[in-house]
């Protein structure tokens, strides 16, 4: 697709789009769970989105950093670079990531191939 950066997936065809100023990833979270990390991408209404699993209940915002903290060890980024920018109350949820956007999508993109 001509004028797309490497590793800038299209459109509504990925979890994540590159922004100026770092990346939005498009979550879908399950609080509560047994087996926390990472879970692949899953279908939803809108597009696909990074199924994440985090033992934390959804009270208090206790889940929205426990998503935080696991994207910030997953994208080596420091937790206070991520924040739940919509959704903060529903399992489906936007994150901003600040940094390099090239850098954090090939990341991501290498994350996503070893749980695939």
């Amino acid at each position: 697709m001509p004028g797309r950066n490497p590793g800038q997936p299209a459109g509504r065809d990925s979890a994540w789009r590159l922004l100026p100023d770092g990346l939005e990833l498009r979550v879908k979270a399950q609080p509560r769970a047994r087996r926390p990390g990472l879970h692949g991408l899953v279908e939803s209404a809108d597009g696909p989105r990074l199924k994440l699993a985090v033992n934390e209940a959804p009270e208090d915002g206790r889940a929205n950093k426990a998503i935080c903290a696991l994207l910030a060890e997953a994208l080596h980024v420091p937790p206070s670079r991520i924040a739940v920018v919509h959704g903060a109350a529903a399992r489906e949820k936007t994150c901003h990531i600040a940094g390099d956007p090239a850098a954090l999508a090939a990341l991501l993109s290498e994350r996503l191939e070893t749980l695939a």
